[in-house]
């Protein structure tokens, strides 16, 4: 049996909290290209949820992260995408190993760099799954 390629991928993404804001970055990449999103990618073969963040947040910042937790996850089916996609994407809260730590952009092809936002003031225009959980009145903070 073939592989789908309409299947729907696994994404994590991770919000990286830092007392009111999280990390923020505008993607270079074809699927949501220009969107505001969270540092995250496509979970990997035999990877659990907080090792697929804590690698992706580790490659596209690198920022050490601690306290990784799932939050919620949501169904995005991308029809405008030139090609449409569907995710299904694990959203997972964590805090900085050393506060110090500041965010470097380590993917300069995949994002145009990285922010500090307050969760009431995010840039737009957002990612599709994150618009989807900010529009649905979700907050990352306990």
């Amino acid at each position: 049996m073939g592989s789908d390629l309409r299947a729907p991928k696994v994404g994590v993404a991770a919000f990286v909290v830092r007392e009111k804001s999280v990390l923020i970055g505008k993607r270079l990449s074809s699927t949501g290209n220009s969107t505001y999103a969270l540092p995250g990618g496509h979970l990997e073969f035999g990877e659990t949820w907080e090792e697929c963040a804590t690698r992706e947040v580790k490659e596209e910042t690198g920022l050490d992260v601690k306290k990784i937790e799932f939050v919620t996850v949501t169904n995005n089916i991308l029809k405008s995408e030139t090609t449409p996609k569907h995710y299904v994407t694990i959203f997972m809260r964590c805090v900085l190993a050393d506060p110090q730590q500041i965010p470097q952009n380590l993917e300069p092809d995949k994002c145009a760099g990285w922010e500090w936002y307050e969760w009431e003031n995010l840039p737009k225009p957002l990612f599709q799954p994150l618009e989807t959980l900010f529009e649905s009145g979700f907050t990352p903070f306990t």
